[in-house]
């Protein structure tokens, strides 16, 4: 079994993990190949990678949505199989209940896990003191803005206290502002537990300004192509970090690394580069 530098298990291990699925056509397509990655309990680990690489896939290997087709999921050394209550997921559309208040929306998750009803509200108007949206329970999700929405989002999750967070671009729909609150939210939100989270996102600047390491996926099929541990001060403001000397060299040494990827995902997409051959046609030894 591996272990963490610190000679923890790992919260989350991908151990050599390959997902195939089988296309509209007939063929095999391999998401990703013998993938290999770790979080440390507490850990915050940001995922980037070109658009179409895999990094939501590593996401639902993780949670148990998908089997692995070879390899291992593992959380905190135990086998994935199926959903792990310990386990929260933060999607990149909002997954609420239209027709439910807010307030009704975040004590959901407790009353579908067994906690009785009264105690489940008074949990949920809690979260919703914490996220800031006090005076808001009687809303519908429709009466509130991106923001807002965002900050019942990270409620609805958190207050199932997870001991694993994974989050898939969930503030990409924001506008610039909006998203550096909602981030500092975040990171303060997750001070208060220290769950280990997965944090996929296409945005550079908002892995490093999060994450303890930021972890780059190579063009699908996708596989690990560096690691970068991000030794940054805690605790962080998001619009303040950026100013940073080392956020600026920790920019430019990730981007060098992940720069040629995204130009070979853009050459693919433009038809100037050849698609991988289908995985029954590869080579052993094919693997970077």
């Amino acid at each position: 079994m591996n272990e963490t530098s610190s000679g923890a298990i790992p919260a989350i291990e991908l151990r050599s993990a390959t997902k195939r699925f089988r296309t509209p056509s007939g063929g095999i397509y391999t998401a990703m190949r013998e993938l290999g990655m770790t979080v440390a309990p507490g850990e915050f680990c940001a995922v980037v990678g070109p658009t179409g690489c895999g990094k939501s896939t590593t996401l639902s290997l993780i949670s148990g949505l998908e089997p692995a087709s070879e390899g291992r999921t593992l959380i905190h050394g135990q086998p994935v199989e199926g959903i792990d209550p310990r386990v929260g997921f933060m999607f990149q559309t909002d997954a609420v209940f239209p027709w439910k208040s807010v307030l009704d929306n975040v004590a959901a998750g407790p009353i579908f896990r067994g906690t009785g009803k009264k105690e489940a509200v008074a949990k949920a108007r809690d979260w919703l003191r914490r996220v800031g949206l006090s005076g808001f329970e009687d809303r519908l999700p429709h009466q509130l803005s991106g923001g807002m929405r965002k900050r019942v989002a990270l409620a609805q999750t958190l207050i199932n206290e997870p001991e694993i967070l994974l989050m898939d671009e969930p503030f990409s729909a924001l506008d610039v502002q909006t998203r550096q609150i909602v981030q500092d939210e975040l990171l303060a939100l997750w001070e208060l537990t220290r769950p280990a989270v997965v944090f996929v996102t296409h945005d550079l600047e908002e892995a490093i300004a999060l994450a303890d390491k930021v972890v780059v996926l190579t063009v699908g099929p996708a596989t690990v192509k560096d690691t970068f541990r991000i030794d940054l001060p805690r605790p962080r403001k998001v619009q303040e970090i950026r100013f940073h000397p080392r956020f600026v060299e920790l920019y430019e040494q990730i981007w060098n690394s992940l720069r040629d990827e995204v130009q070979l995902a853009y050459a693919r997409t433009a038809g100037t580069t050849p698609e991988p051959a289908p995985a029954d046609a590869e080579p052993s030894g094919a693997t970077r």
